[in-house]
């Protein structure tokens, strides 16, 4: 039994790390277009297939191949927001929300169209390597994905409160109006905060495909993983994500050992307990407002 929990532990605190990636694309585009991105799934499903193709067809590495991911990513994200969302941004939170389910839609179906529905995997040939402390396993694939996405995590945190286009997007965050009389460029900055969205969902996707089987319709599980997490931490704020992802995280693995079925019944009546108990999320005040 212990051994059961430590394990457990492990497990969840790895998993903490591609959690935060998958949720923070989704927190920011959300707090800041105040867009709930339902198509942030289909970016981290692209993201996983750019690896899988990369590694199947040319050998390359899959940890190599995440800032080619995420540099697709960002310019498809770049170029849906600004000639596509961007002419109903101002619509009512319905519109968006349909758009953004309607891309996902055509993308999933394009997608099993070229890939087919098969489920997929990067193996390589240290996928099944790892150390032991005690009885505890820990494979390299977990640990690695963990401290990059951390990384990114970080860098993200970096651009966002220390350059000037990263304060710009917070700025809009706060009040759009202002921020134009500042001479913020809106538009720009809105497609840029969708595609910085988009990239870390690639990101993501890379580093799922390395742990994870992959799918075309893998995307919808991860959506909802990300609003949860967002829900749960507080929107907009990058220690929220974390401590949102954390307690997910938790949820997931020890609800998927004793009670499998009711992972994500668990994880929806854990959200609902803290929007009762603290409806601005487990870190309170967002972080970009």
């Amino acid at each position: 039994m212990n051994y059961e929990i430590g394990q457990g532990v492990v497990n969840a605190l790895l998993l903490t790390g591609t959690l935060t990636l998958v949720a923070i694309g989704f927190s920011i585009v959300w707090g800041i277009l105040n867009i709930i991105n339902i198509a942030h799934g289909a970016f981290i499903m692209l993201g996983a297939y750019v690896t899988y193709w990369l590694f199947t067809l040319y050998g390359v590495d899959p940890f190599l191949s995440i800032p080619i991911s995420m540099a697709l990513m960002f310019i498809l994200g770049y170029i849906i927001q600004r000639y596509l969302i961007n002419l109903v941004i101002r619509a009512p939170l319905l519109v968006t929300f349909l758009l953004t389910f309607a891309m996902e839609i055509v993308i999933i179906n394009l997608a099993t169209v070229f890939w087919k529905g098969d489920f997929r995997s990067v193996t390589t040939s240290y996928s099944g390597a790892g150390f032991a402390i005690g009885h505890v396993q820990i494979p390299y694939v977990r640990l690695a994905a963990f401290v990059i996405s951390l990384l990114i995590t970080g860098l993200l945190h970096v651009y966002m409160t220390y350059t000037k286009q990263g304060n710009a997007i917070r700025a809009t965050g706060m009040d759009v109006d202002a921020a134009r009389l500042q001479g913020v460029k809106i538009a720009h900055t809105y497609a840029l905060t969708f595609a910085l969205g988009a990239a870390l969902a690639g990101a993501a996707g890379s580093l799922i495909s390395v742990s994870f089987p992959i799918s075309p319709t893998m995307g919808g599980e991860y959506t909802l993983r990300a609003f949860v997490i967002c829900v749960l931490g507080g929107l907009g704020s990058i220690p929220g994500v974390l401590a949102g992802a954390l307690v997910f995280a938790f949820i997931e693995v020890f609800s998927g050992v004793y009670a499998p079925g009711l992972k994500e019944a668990i994880a929806l009546f854990v959200m609902v307990l803290v929007l009762i108990v603290r409806p601005s999320g487990i870190a309170g005040k967002a972080f970009y407002h």
